[in-house]
């Protein structure tokens, strides 16, 4: 097999392994498509759950080679996509059914070998099976699908609702198709790349703002009568971003920080305000129990990724697909990992 791998901050070197069976558990799959997601990018800076030398990659799909004795709900010649978060079941928060939340959660592409390769050896239980003529590239994306699903979950989006998506990337586009389906009446993306904001626009947005010369509060103080959006997403990660998010919120408006800032960001927040707008700040983190949901909305079409992927590369061209994502040039970056 050929696997891309992070030997330290800043190096990635693809190189020749031995293909290892799997265990009684284990599924051997070989990887057709890996999209890039911006966890990758914080691991190749050494910046977020590093752990060297690893084979990045999470969001993947491909087909079933070998399956271990045990393993009973997928076969060899499936088609698969994964869920890499794997819980404990011991700790408290698992014991309290947050496995999302555990406290010694494990990643495949994080903590151990990923999606950046030929081939990945995974526990039998992660693998999702998807429609063998589901398009690989739209198959690959249903981890970050399903994240946006508890994401949406989380905001309680209902029917009328006024939203505001701060940040048009693969995940706010994604997030503005969820909240249309939910019913969202009123949705405005604020977006500094035009392209993208033309995509938002193709995509059903209300309105779409470029924040470096038009004023979103203004906006959206004008779609609901001065009162405020009813929810507002941030999907930037970043603590301008997520400023203006809690500070756009309306009556009884909910802020969902989907993106993902740094550990030492910090914003501003009135108290007041919070009481006397009772305002909702929450989170959503990673994808409990929704990758079935997400492949069901995938392979119904009504949720539309394909046209997000601008660029195709090579394992080779793992560091170059960070690099565009990081520099705001590409939508989706695909790695296409067999030759």
């Amino acid at each position: 097999m050929r696997a891309a791998v992070f030997r330290e901050p800043g190096s990635c070197v693809v190189v020749e392994r031995e293909t290892v069976g799997p265990s009684e558990t284990q599924v051997l799959v070989r990887v057709e498509s890996c999209g890039i997601c911006g966890t990758d990018s914080h691991m190749y800076r050494g910046e977020f759950g590093a752990h060297y030398p690893v084979i990045a990659g999470h969001e993947f799909a491909g087909v079933v080679e070998e399956v271990g004795a045990k393993v009973r709900f997928v076969r060899t010649g499936d088609h698969v996509t994964i869920d890499p978060n794997m819980f404990c079941g011991s700790c408290r928060p698992c014991r309290r059914g947050l496995t999302h939340l555990c406290t010694n959660l494990s990643a495949i592409g994080v903590t151990q070998d990923g999606g950046f390769a030929t081939h990945c050896l995974l526990p039998g239980s992660q693998c999702h099976k998807v429609p063998a003529d589901l398009d690989v590239e739209v198959a690959a994306m249903t981890e970050p699908v399903a994240c946006c699903i508890h994401g949406v979950d989380r905001a309680g989006v209902t029917s009328g609702d006024v939203v505001v998506i701060i940040g048009g990337g693969t995940i706010g586009l994604i997030l503005l198709q969820l909240v249309l389906l939910q019913g969202a009446a009123t949705t405005i993306v604020s977006e500094l790349q035009p392209d993208k904001r033309q995509h938002a626009q193709k995509l059903g947005a209300t309105l779409v703002v470029d924040p470096q010369t038009e004023d979103l509060e203004q906006f959206a103080r004008d779609v609901t009568e001065g009162a405020g959006p009813d929810v507002v997403i941030e999907c930037v990660g970043g603590s301008k971003t997520a400023q203006q998010a809690i500070d756009l919120a309306g009556v009884s408006g909910r802020v969902l920080l989907f993106g993902v800032a740094a550990k030492d960001e910090r914003v501003s927040i009135s108290p007041y305000g919070v009481y006397r707008r009772e305002v909702s700040i929450m989170g959503s983190f990673t994808n409990p129990f929704t990758c079935d949901r997400a492949i069901a909305l995938l392979a119904s079409g009504r949720l539309r990724v394909k046209g997000f992927v601008s660029h195709r590369l090579p394992l080779e061209g793992v560091p170059e697909g960070i690099a565009l994502l990081e520099s705001g040039e590409a939508t989706k970056v695909m790695i296409q990992t067999q030759e």
